[in-house]
C-alpha cells in the first residue's frame, strides 16, 4: 500500500472515531437531559400528589374554616359574607325585571319576561357594552352615569312584547363582582376596586346608592332591589329551575362558592336576620388556605410574583387564571436545567401569563397522533420549533398533573361544603337530592378538569351518596339570577298583578 493511501486512511479512521465520538457525547447529553428531566416530572408529581386521604383532609379542613368564619368577624380566611338573600326564587314569580351585571371592562344589562310556574321565563334580551378606559380611572359620577345613560338607552327598547303592570316602578337586580361589605339585600358599601378600575372617592360608599344617583339623573324610574355578585346570581338561578340546588361555585379565570345556610347556625354578631328560613353566604373562598394543599415551588414563585401575595392561595391552584402560568414556570425550569427545548432558554418562557388556560386545555385535549397541535402551540407562544414527539408527550403529561390537582382540589372543597351543610351523608337513610349549580368557563370548556371533578366528588363521598348529589352547568348566573333575585326580593311582594 502506498504512502497516500495508507494517510487517506488513517485520516479516514481519525474521522470516524472524532463522529462516533460526537455521536456518544450527544446520546450522552441527550440521556442527561432526560435523566434531569424526568427527576423534574417525578418530583413535581410527588409534590402534586392528591390522594384520597389529603383530599379528605382538605375537605375537613374547608368545613372548619366555614364554622370559624361564620362564628365570628374575621376567624377565618373565608369572609363568609352575609349575602342578606333569604328568599331564592321559587319559579312562581312573575312580571318584567331588569338585570346590570358589572364585573370587568363590560357589563351586561337583561330584561326578563317571568311567567309563573308553568310558563318560566317567557322571554329574555340581553346586550352588551364595553366601559370606555378612560371611565376606568375617572370619577364615580362619569362611571355611573355612562352605565345608567347605557341602561336607560336598554329600557327604551323595551318592546310591547314585555309587560309591566300600570303604576309600578321597573325593578333591577344589580350584580357587582367587586369587593363589597354588604348590608341588606339592597345596598353595600364598596371596599376596594378590583380588575383595572381606579375611580376616585368611592371606597366606603353604598354602590347602589350611586347607581340609584346616576338613574335619577337619566330621568330612569327604576329601583335596585337585589345587590349580589356572580357565585350568588349563579345559585338564585339554579335553584329558580331545581329546588335543590344548595350551593353555586364558579370556576372560571377566578373562582368562588356561596350556599344555603340555616338562618339559625349563622351567630347574632352579623347583626338583624330573620328567626327562620336560609341565608345564602358568599364564602369568598378562593382565600382558603390550609397545610393539606399541596404546594409547589413553582405555586409559591408565582404566589410571591403576584399582585397580592400571601392571599387567594386556593384560587391560585385550581383557577383559570393560574393554571396556565404554573405550566409555564415548570417548562421554564425544563429549559434551564435540562436543555428541554435546546441550548438555550427560549426569552418567551419568562414571559408570565404569556400561557393562557385555554391555551393548555387546547394542548392537553390533543388527540392527533404526533401531537401536532402541541408542536403548533409551542412554536406560536413561545417560539419553540421542531419539537419531538417525547417532549410534546412530556408536555401533556404536565398539563395532566396540574389540571388534574386542580380539579381533585375543587372537587374536596365542594364536599367541604356539603359536610357543613351535613349532606356528606345519608342520614337515618334519608336519600335527599343535593345539587350544585356550576359556571364558569374552566369547568365549561375544559373537559378533563370538569370530568375529574366530578369524578373524584364521588370518589370522596362514595357510590352511594353520590348518586344524591348533582353538579349541574348553570349559564350566565351572574345575569338570570340577579333578574330572578329582583323578583323574588321585589318591593310588590303579595300583591296580585293587575
Amino acid at each position: 500500500m502506498g504512502k497516500v493511501a495508507v494517510g487517506v486512511a488513517v485520516v479516514g479512521a481519525v474521522a470516524a472515531v472524532a463522529v462516533a465520538t460526537v455521536v456518544v457525547r450527544r446520546r450522552m447529553r441527550s440521556t442527561g437531559k432526560w435523566t434531569r428531566a424526568a427527576e423534574i416530572v417525578r418530583e413535581l408529581e410527588e409534590q402534586c400528589a392528591t390522594p384520597l386521604g389529603r383530599l379528605r383532609q382538605v375537605a375537613d379542613a374547608m368545613a372548619v374554616e366555614m364554622h370559624a368564619g361564620l362564628a365570628s368577624d374575621g376567624g377565618s380566611k373565608l369572609k363568609m359574607l352575609i349575602s342578606y338573600v333569604d328568599n331564592l326564587p321559587t319559579g312562581n314569580e312573575t312580571g318584567l325585571f331588569y338585570a346590570l351585571d358589572l364585573g370587568g371592562t363590560n357589563f351586561r344589562v337583561l330584561r326578563v319576561q317571568l311567567g309563573g310556574k308553568d310558563k318560566r321565563v317567557i322571554k329574555q334580551e340581553a346586550e352588551e357594552v364595553s366601559i370606555p378606559p378612560h371611565l376606568m380611572v375617572g370619577t364615580s359620577d362619569d362611571l355611573f352615569d355612562f352605565i345608567a345613560a347605557e341602561l336607560a338607552k336598554f329600557v327604551a327598547l323595551e318592546g310591547d312584547s314585555f309587560h309591566l303592570p300600570v303604576d309600578r316602578q321597573r325593578e333591577l337586580g344589580f350584580t357587582f363582582s367587586f369587593p363589597v361589605k354588604q348590608s341588606s339585600i339592597a345596598s353595600g358599601s364598596l371596599i376596594k376596586w378590583t380588575k383595572g378600575f381606579k375611580i376616585d372617592g368611592t371606597v366606603g360608599e353604598d354602590v347602589v346608592a350611586e347607581l340609584t344617583k346616576a338613574m335619577e339623573r337619566q330621568n330612569l324610574d327604576m329601583r335596585v332591589t337585589a345587590l349580589v355578585n356572580d357565585t350568588i346570581g349563579t345559585l338564585a338561578g339554579g335553584r329558580y329551575y331545581d329546588n335543590d340546588v344548595v350551593a353555586a361555585v364558579i370556576l372560571g379565570t377566578g373562582t368562588n362558592a356561596a350556599y344555603v345556610e340555616r338562618a339559625q347556625a349563622i351567630p347574632k354578631w352579623h347583626g338583624l336576620l330573620p328567626k327562620s328560613g336560609d341565608m345564602v353566604i358568599n364564602m369568598e373562598w378562593g382565600n382558603f388556605r390550609s397545610s393539606h394543599l399541596p404546594v409547589t415551588e413553582y405555586d409559591q414563585a408565582l404566589d410571591l410574583e403576584s399582585l397580592n401575595p400571601g392571599e387567594q392561595i386556593f384560587e391560585k391552584l385550581i383557577s383559570g387564571m393560574y393554571l396556565g402560568d404554573i405550566l409555564r414556570r415548570i417548562l421554564l425550569k425544563l429549559a434551564g436545567e435540562a436543555a428541554l427545548f435546546g441550548d438555550t432558554v427560549p426569552p418567551k418562557l419568562k414571559e408570565q401569563f404569556i400561557l393562557r388556560t385555554p391555551v393548555m386545555s387546547t394542548m392537553h385535549h390533543d388527540t392527533t397522533p404526533d401531537l401536532r397541535v402541541v408542536g403548533n402551540k409551542l412554536k406560536e407562544i413561545f417560539d419553540i420549533n421542531n419539537t419531538s414527539l417525547k417532549v410534546r408527550k412530556l408536555v401533556v403529561k404536565l398539563c395532566d398533573i396540574i389540571t388534574k390537582r386542580g380539579a381533585r382540589l375543587a372537587a374536596a372543597g365542594i364536599v367541604g361544603i356539603l359536610k357543613k351543610q351535613g349532606r356528606d351523608t345519608l342520614r337515618y337513610g334519608n336519600k335527599q337530592r343535593t345539587v350544585i349549580a356550576m359556571d364558569g368557563g374552566l369547568f365549561e370548556h375544559y373537559t378533563i378538569f370538569s370530568k375529574t371533578l366530578v369524578r373524584t366528588i364521588e370518589e370522596l363521598l362514595g357510590e352511594e351518596v353520590a348518586s344524591t348529589v348533582f353538579i349541574e352547568h348553570a349559564n350566565d348566573g351572574s345575569g338570570i339570577g340577579a333578574a330572578l333575585l329582583a323578583a323574588s326580593h321585589s318591593q310588590y311582594l303579595g300583591l296580585e298583578e293587575p
